[in-house]
């Protein structure tokens, strides 16, 4: 029991001891709060007088700025102040101006009022004067205005009639005296000035080979070869004694140029069989028709001829392998091309449309299909679908007087087409009917059903017609030869007589793969 209570005493002891390090320290840590919260206080004293002058710093800052607006502001006011006082000024002055010259205007016209009443008054005086004069004249005359007036108009259109007759009668006869001579010098002044080339076509070309040993492998076994390149091309191709020389017979120009670039090839390649003779000539013909359509361009580029529609291009260049007459078509156009161009010049008219007219005045003697027309209307129609000129088609169409002529181009036209083909040399009017025979000829046969392609050879001596073998039998094929040997005898007139070939191939092709 003494010890619980020895233990009591020692806790109370601690316990009291511990109070009192308590208050000790309590007081203690007062003391520091003071301290601090003292030098807390002096601090925010110190900052709140910083912000305090930096708040009137930023505040004397905006003040200034503000006042410094504020005279900007009021030194444009002033400005604009200026201007506008500026402007009541002048626009005072107009006005002051204006009502001066107001002021004078209406003074003008008091005066001009009153001198238009002085002027109606004197006009009104000249009338009574005038119609007094008019009734003294008319009591002496014993006739009215009117009445002297119509004299006067019969007499003056009586003497004017009688002038003009004389007149017209004076002019009549110095046109016919010179008019002749006018025309003849324009005539002659147009050839002198125009450059022409003298060419005749011919129905035969000319092969040369290097030696004559070519001329068996052209022929081929049996003579397939020339077989074949006579019934591709429609040329009879003549081989005889005649040294390193090969003939090319047609009536077309195109078809002989087609052979001999052909022939050409085959040459120089040193293959000739019937497949590569196919071959070479289906390339020639593509290279042929591109050849045309360059010559039509480069003729059109060498006259100065602007815009020419591209098939109207394409049969200009189709004329370098046509004649007409035996006269070269395409150096014929040209030649009435310039000949018009010049004549045209020389009367004072366009030169250019002349030149276009003259160029495709024969334009209908190309075309890709046979007309039942004259190739002057079928040119017009031609140049009419392509959005030609008006008097380029009148003058395409009345060259040989199909067509009346309404424009000054179309006689100009037309005389210069007869002057071209009347030059000494020009046309063989031989080569024309021939031409025209060998071209009835292999039309007449094209008439028949099956019939494939038509070729007139050997001077049209020989009309060889290929038909399809599906189509035509060998039995149809002969009654064909017979009945093409009868109607041509019966329809055709021609020297000599005519072998007609029908010729009926079958092929067989197939693909080893």
């Amino acid at each position: 029991m003494t010890g619980l209570w020895i233990v009591i005493g020692i806790l109370i002891g601690l316990a009291a001891g511990i109070g009192l390090a308590y208050t000790l320290l309590k007081k203690q840590l007062t003391k520091a709060g003071r301290e601090a919260l003292k030098k807390a206080e002096e601090d925010g004293e110190l900052l709140k007088k910083e912000k305090i002058l930096q708040a009137k710093e930023k505040f004397l800052q905006l003040k200034s700025d503000y006042e410094k607006t504020v005279n900007e502001r009021n030194q444009q006011l002033a400005a604009a102040e200026n201007r506008i006082k500026q402007k009541e000024n002048t626009l005072g002055q107009k006005m002051e101006d204006l009502n001066r010259k107001t002021n004078e205007n209406n003074t003008l016209k008091d005066k001009l009022d009153k001198q238009l009443q002085a002027v109606a008054q004197k006009q009104k005086e000249l009338e009574n004067q005038t119609a007094i004069q008019k009734a003294k004249l008319e009591s002496i005359a014993e006739l009215t205005s009117e009445q002297a007036k119509e004299q006067l108009i019969a007499l003056m259109q009586d003497e004017a009639r009688a002038d003009a007759v004389v007149l017209v009668k004076d002019i009549l006869d110095e046109a016919k005296a010179t008019a002749n001579l006018e025309a003849k010098k324009v005539v002659v002044n147009a050839i002198q000035r125009t450059g022409v080339e003298a060419a005749i076509e011919n129905t035969v070309s000319v092969f040369n080979l290097e030696n004559d040993e070519i001329k068996g492998r052209i022929i081929g076994r049996e003579g397939r070869n020339i077989r074949t390149l006579e019934n591709l091309t429609g040329v009879d191709v003549i081989i005889d004694d005649s040294p390193d020389t090969i003939l090319l017979s047609s009536f077309d120009p195109v078809r002989r140029e087609i052979a001999c670039q052909s022939l050409k090839k085959l040459v120089s390649d040193g293959r000739i069989h019937p497949a590569r003779i196919e071959e070479v000539v289906a390339k020639t013909k593509k290279q042929i028709e591109q050849e045309i359509a360059e010559i039509g361009k480069r003729t059109c580029i060498d006259l100065g001829i602007n815009n020419m529609p591209h098939e109207l291009m394409r049969l200009v260049g189709k004329m370098r392998y046509r004649s007409s007459y035996g006269q070269n078509l395409l150096q014929h156009a040209k030649e009435v091309a310039n000949l018009s161009a010049t004549m045209a010049s020389e009367l004072g008219l366009n030169p250019k449309i002349a030149r276009r007219a003259g160029l495709l005045h024969d334009i209908g003697k190309v075309p890709d299909t046979e007309p039942e027309m004259p190739h002057a209307l079928f040119g017009a129609r031609l140049a009419e679908q392509y959005k030609e000129r008006p008097e380029i088609v009148n003058a395409i169409g009345a060259h040989h007087d199909e067509m009346e002529m309404t424009t000054l181009i179309a006689p100009i036209v037309q005389v210069c087409d007869a002057i071209s083909g009347a030059r000494p040399g020009a046309r063989r009017e031989v080569v024309e009917a021939y031409m025209k025979r060998l071209n009835d000829l292999e039309n007449l046969a094209l008439t028949y059903p099956g019939v494939v392609k038509t070729y007139a050879i050997q001077a049209g001596r020989e009309l060889r017609v290929i038909v399809g073998a599906e189509k035509v039998s060998d039995a149809e094929a002969n009654r064909i030869s017979m009945d093409l040997s009868k109607k041509i005898q019966n329809e055709m007139t021609y020297p000599g007589q005519i072998k007609i070939t029908v010729i009926r191939e079958t092929r067989s092709v197939n693909y080893a793969r």
